[in-house]
């Protein structure tokens, strides 16, 4: 260790820094980041019925397609224009597509259309509209039949579109869109829903997003290392630095994610950006803070790195150690894309402490004390410990009266959880964009015309022959609430049922008739159920799991870390304990924001895990920022005098970092996508609750109260010495065991 710091901070120590941000910028452009094959099965809970249903359809010769629904809607009677539009539907059905004739091997369904055809109640052609002799009226006809509601205001056409990957479906549709628009009859306008529409409408939220995010996120962090050091020169350094370790990051995650086998989605990279600037960040903040009070103590930068390296290497490996252990629990969600997220933060967050820990202090050492001009630290000047700063005199005020201080904070805190008993948890379909896509919108106008559940059907699929099919497809009309029943035969022993319920998708009637279609399909070999409703409840069912078994491993995991890095007992639970009354007050503050301001009728049953993860991981940096310092000072000058200095000596550095942090992952916001945005939200006003409140008041007042017992069963030694690893600023090598007795000056 010690030869190590000897190189990251000699004076050629430049040359290794170059080498570093050279390594990164060389697997950046020559490696990137890895392609990804997505699955239908990436984001559903591996096991759930839903799952297992569209683990069949995979297996059927077009699991390549995806079922788009055009409705076309008008002002006066749509009836004349139907000969148009099945034209229209002919000449914009794109390469690879099929006709409704033949679908049921793909995904969804749709009402067949013709009178007497299985069409759902309403959907089927006006009485006295067909043709003379009986024929199905213009339009009903044809490779692509276009099918009036009865109250003639729309009609509608199904389309299976060959699309494997979400991006190929955001392409097809995209294109499909643009057809419409440009063949479309005067007065009559043509929107694309269904499942292929949804999922082109979340693809798009991404595109361009990461470059978004990327700039915005390096303009806040850029913004606020500004601020933070009040120097023009200085905020480039840690920035380039974080900067290379971020697309790095990205492209290490990709790859080890591809070893693995374990999927990604596309907001994975972006949840990573956002952490490994905000991670990466932190620990530059804490580096640089050391090392500029270290300049205050020595006339050499490169011994003042050295000192400064030591003492906050431990915060930081600590910290992302902690963050790791953090981030792996996810490998036990049961969404692939979760534990694909899970990973590749586990990446992220050790690729950007190598950066700061490994490239930083050269990039750093090599320029001289001017870089932080205007304020260049001075050997001799006061440092923060023994200063009189803003920190230290709360820290004094704290002292006073810590026991009233632990009373008020945990009151506030209890009064701010309180909105936790009123949250309601799952977003329906229309409710998970910030910005309402055109497939949601359709489906909405669609469900005013035609049974709500058509732009979404439930579908039954089983390994079985025909007659099984004919059984299930008898078993399900039964079930109240649906309003549609079409068998579809085998293809390869894999049938179908398609489902169309009356319901509105996302609604509690949509998921209690989910429920009694499995109860009447029930006893079925190889059979499940599956569509959109099918698997929101699954996913809503597997996000309560993750958060029984997940959470407390976390905690657990977390936990046994800080004990590990403080050998003790007491002063871990009390930390931990404190960052999850953050979370209860955070979340609770977050619900009066979203129902109150952002005018969210619930949260998305995946938030709550991973703020979770995110605040515990993350909030317990600060405490570890601080109490490894306590635990520095106390040896000389005591565990409540001790966190006293400590405070002094981090306050400022932990507040900006929190506020950094804070602000980095309020970024999330940029992109539409709610959930996103309320993770930003809660993890925001988390790190701030814990920057300002929680590690500057109350775990103070707590050490203060209990002094050395903080430490249980860990005994401080009161001896004033220092580390053996510290180098000695008299003679530039390696510290004694003892240095000073308790009370005198400190020896550095």
């Amino acid at each position: 260790m010690s030869r190590l710091v000897t190189a990251l901070t000699a004076p050629r120590s430049w040359i290794i820094a170059l080498v570093g941000l050279l390594l990164g910028v060389g697997l950046i452009a020559g490696v990137g980041q890895a392609e990804r094959s997505a699955s239908a099965l990436d984001t559903l809970p591996a096991g759930f019925d839903s799952t297992q249903g569209q683990a069949l359809l995979d297996e059927l010769p077009d699991e390549g397609s995806k079922t788009a629904i055009v409705l076309f809607t008008a002002d006066s009677d749509i009836e004349a224009s139907l000969p148009e539009l099945a034209q229209l539907m002919e000449d914009v059905a794109p390469d690879g597509s099929e006709p409704p004739a033949t679908q049921g091997s793909g995904q969804g369904g749709a009402p067949e259309g013709a009178e007497g055809s299985g069409a759902p109640e309403g959907a089927g052609a006006p009485e006295g509209a067909g043709q003379e002799g009986g024929g199905p009226p213009p339009g009903l006809s044809g490779e692509y039949p276009v099918i009036p509601a009865e109250d003639g205001t729309a009609a509608i056409s199904v389309i299976d579109l060959d699309a494997p990957t979400a991006t190929d479906t955001q392409q097809v549709v995209t294109q499909l869109r643009t057809d419409l628009g440009d063949g479309i009859p005067e007065g009559v306008t043509a929107q694309v829903t269904g499942p292929a529409a949804i999922e082109a409408d979340l693809a798009s939220v991404f595109d361009g997003a990461n470059i978004t995010l990327l700039g915005t996120t390096a303009a806040v962090v850029a913004l606020l290392l500004i601020v933070t050091y009040r120097s023009p020169i200085l905020w480039v350094i840690p920035l380039l630095v974080v900067g290379v370790a971020d697309q790095t990051a990205a492209s290490a995650a990709t790859h080890v994610l591809k070893l693995f086998g374990i999927p990604w989605d596309e907001s994975t990279i972006g949840i990573l950006s956002v952490l490994v600037f905000g991670a990466g960040t932190n620990y530059a903040l804490l580096l640089i803070s050391r090392y500029r009070d270290e300049l205050r103590r020595h006339s050499s930068r490169h011994e003042a790195m050295a000192v400064a390296l030591r003492r906050a290497a431990e915060a930081i490996v600590a910290s992302a150690s902690t963050v790791v252990v953090g981030v792996l629990c996810l490998l036990l969600s049961v969404f692939p894309s979760t534990r694909g997220l899970g990973l590749a933060c586990a990446v992220g967050v050790l690729v950007a402490m190598a950066f700061v820990l490994l490239v930083l202090p050269g990039a750093l050492v090599v320029f001289g004390r001017w870089v932080f001009w205007p304020q260049v630290p001075r050997e001799g000047q006061a440092v923060l410990a023994e200063s009189r700063s803003l920190w230290r005199r709360i820290g004094d005020a704290v002292a006073k009266a810590p026991s009233a201080y632990i009373a008020g904070t945990l009151t506030l805190l209890a009064a701010m959880a309180f909105g936790i008993t009123q949250i309601s948890s799952g977003l329906a379909p229309e409710d998970q964009f910030l910005e309402t896509p055109e497939a949601i919108t359709a489906a909405e106008r669609l469900g005013e015309s035609f049974p709500a559940g058509t732009s979404d059907p439930l579908v039954v699929v089983t390994r079985g022959d025909e007659a099984q099919v004919d059984e299930l497809a008898a078993a399900v009309e039964d079930v109240d609430g649906v309003t549609q029943v079409t068998p579809v035969e085998p293809v390869d022993g894999i049938g179908q049922v398609q489902v169309v319920l009356e319901a509105e998708p996302g609604s509690e009637a949509a998921q209690e008739a989910v429920g009694e279609v499995r109860a009447a399909v029930d006893g079925y070999a190889d059979t499940h159920v599956t569509g959109g409703d099918a698997s929101a409840l699954d996913e809503s069912d597997g996000n309560v799991r993750d958060r029984f078994v997940v959470m407390p491993l976390i905690l657990a995991l977390v936990l046994l870390a800080l004990m590990g890095l403080l050998r003790s007992v007491l002063a871990p639970v009390i930390l931990v304990a404190s960052v999850v009354a953050t979370f209860c007050a955070a979340i609770g503050v977050s619900w009066w924001l979203f129902t109150g301001v952002f005018g969210f009728g619930a949260i998305d049953a995946s938030m709550p895990l991973l703020a979770f993860l995110f605040l515990v991981a993350l909030g317990v940096d600060y405490n570890i920022f601080l109490i490894t310092r306590t635990l520095e000072e106390a040896g000389a000058h005591g565990t409540r005098d001790g966190v006293l200095r400590a405070l002094g000596a981090t306050g400022g550095v932990i507040t900006s970092a929190g506020i950094l942090l804070a602000a980095v992952f309020a970024v999330l916001g940029v992109l539409p996508l709610v959930v996103l945005a309320q993770i930003g939200v809660v993890i925001c006003i988390g790190v701030l609750l814990d920057t300002l409140l929680v590690r500057t008041v109350l775990v103070p007042a707590i050490v203060r109260v209990l002094g050395e017992r903080f430490w249980w069963p860990r005994r401080v030694d009161h001896t004033g010495r220092h580390r053996p690893d510290e180098v000695d600023t008299e003679t530039g090598g390696q510290g004694t065991a003892e240095l000073a007795p308790a009370g005198a000056p400190d020896a550095r």
